[in-house]
């Protein structure tokens, strides 16, 4: 078993690496839920996440002769930026697959920091399987991202600088992938104060590891569904699993839907930029029925290309009423449009986008349609502005907000 002084040694030689990721107390968040919240924003490390912590600490911990094989590892992009820079800086060959639906971010970073990258398959399983074969080929060393003891303990290093900074913790937040994470934190959790609560968070389309725990047993999602790229895993680690079920408290599954407001609550509120599956344990601060508990959520990263951050404020705009779009039919005479657009002005809404169709009838008195996208202060705004139109005497329709931009 995983002892303090594993975790005493693996914090001591992280110090070489890893950035101070001081807690932030949220105002904004503790309002929302009731209880002191706090974030440990590992999203903030040199390589974007908290992997880093890991891979160096397992890399540190291998002989020169496995080191002269050169590394292996198979990654959805936070765990491989970790090994290809723990690797370059210990002067160690690294190859990292890649699944090919990787983010395009996380893969040019990936090559930057010196490792050969390969991308196989759909999922990271099947680019572990691949990374395996060619290990057993080549007679690569394997580093794996979760499923290892040593890897999880530099990753529980995490819990060394929460209990630091704030000892009298009641609730820590860890999002759950293969549970790597989750089992450095949880151990060392329980190791320096048993009350502690540790809470793991899955995103509902690769809740393998709640599966596992109640099934008693590892057992596999038969299929992975989720935008939280960097937590979709089919098969939670073997190896560790026993220290899940000792350590991990509780399981909070959360659907996708749920991470696209808080990615705006977080950036609005904390000018911080998190990944979705760092997004996880902010999502599940809404599960939690606690009050007046001192609470850390762990965002366990940040590496998000620049098309998924755009796609992610579209769909966070729309879902809080901050854009929506109506339409409205006019008489097809000169004059019309200025006096829609009056009303709408009148009532504080910012037009985004407008469409003029005079085709959609032959009726002269009633021939155009104006489909209008606009932005809104949120949902009691925009009914205000419905409710204005319609005082105006149109009959506003409420159509799909999402081809905006």
């Amino acid at each position: 078993m995983l002892t303090l002084r594993d975790f005493e040694n693996a914090y001591e030689k992280v110090q070489e690496i890893v950035l101070p990721t001081k807690l932030i107390k949220s105002d904004y968040f503790s309002d929302q839920t009731g209880n002191q919240i706090y974030l440990k924003p590992e999203n903030m490390q040199l390589t974007g996440a908290y992997k880093i912590r890991g891979a160096y600490y397992k890399i540190s911990t291998l002989t020169e002769e496995e080191k002269k094989k050169g590394l292996i590892t198979a990654s959805a992009g936070n765990h491989a930026q970790g090994v290809a820079l723990a690797a370059a800086r210990q002067g160690v060959k690294a190859v990292i697959v890649m699944p090919t639906t990787t983010p395009l971010l996380k893969v040019n970073r990936t090559k930057d920091l010196g490792a050969e990258v390969i991308l196989y398959g759909d999922v990271y399983d099947e680019a572990c399987e691949h990374a395996l074969a060619l290990a057993a080929e080549k007679g690569y060393t394997f580093v794996h991202p979760f499923d290892d003891p040593t890897v999880a303990t530099g990753q529980g290093t995490i819990m060394m600088d929460i209990f630091k900074e704030l000892p009298t913790v009641d609730y820590v937040l860890v999002p759950i992938g293969g549970g790597g994470l989750a089992t450095g934190v949880s151990t060392l959790a329980k190791l320096l104060n048993p009350k502690i609560k540790v809470v793991g968070v899955e995103p509902a389309g690769a809740a393998c590891m709640k599966a596992s725990l109640k099934a008693g047993k590892v057992v596999s999602c038969g299929h992975v569904s989720t935008i939280a790229d960097g937590t979709a895993v089919q098969t939670p680690g073997k190896l560790i699993f026993p220290y899940i079920q000792e350590n991990v408290d509780r399981i909070i599954t959360v659907e996708d839907e749920e991470l696209i407001p808080c990615f705006l609550d977080l950036l609005e509120n904390h000018k911080m930029l998190a990944e979705n599956s760092g997004l996880l344990t902010i999502a599940a601060l809404k599960h939690l029925n606690t009050k007046n508990k001192k609470v850390v959520s762990i965002i366990s990263g940040g590496n998000m290309d620049v098309i998924t951050i755009a796609s992610l404020v579209q769909h966070g705009l729309i879902m809080r009423d901050r854009i929506f779009t109506l339409s409205v039919f006019l008489p097809d005479k000169p004059g019309e449009l200025t006096k829609v657009s009056q009303v709408i002005a009148q009532a504080q809404g910012n037009i985004i986008k407008l469409e003029h169709n005079q085709f959609v009838s032959i009726n002269r008195n009633s021939a155009v349609e104006l489909t209008i996208t606009m932005e809104a202060f949120g949902t009691e705004h925009k009914e205000k502005i419905i409710k204005a139109l319609e005082n105006a005497g149109y009959a506003p329709e409420l159509r799909d907000s999402k081809s905006v931009f």
